[in-house]
């Protein structure tokens, strides 16, 4: 992994959007992931800082900026620094 860029299921994880990286996973397989627009078919694909992340989650959809990449999952405090939600901006 280079220092720039993350797998989605793992940034899904150390994020905190989901408990589990499987879950993490099994949301990317099933094509409840977006990135930049285009559905992410492999929990494998990467994303960079400047990315937004559309996740379709508990009958509802977050859209997510990545702001920052995490080596390990921290607590909740270090997961909010990961993404800006641009769900709840004005319109």
């Amino acid at each position: 992994m280079s220092a720039d860029r993350q797998r989605i299921d793992r940034w899904l994880w150390n994020a905190r959007i989901v408990r589990t990286r499987s879950a993490a996973a099994s949301l990317a397989i099933v094509g409840h992931v977006r990135v930049n627009g285009v559905r992410v078919a492999a929990p494998g694909r990467d994303v960079k800082c400047g990315d937004v992340v559309t996740v379709a989650l508990h009958g509802g959809v977050r859209v997510l900026k990545v702001i920052g990449l995490a080596p390990r999952r921290g607590n909740a405090a270090a997961a909010s620094q990961l993404y800006e939600d641009l769900g709840n901006s004005p319109r």
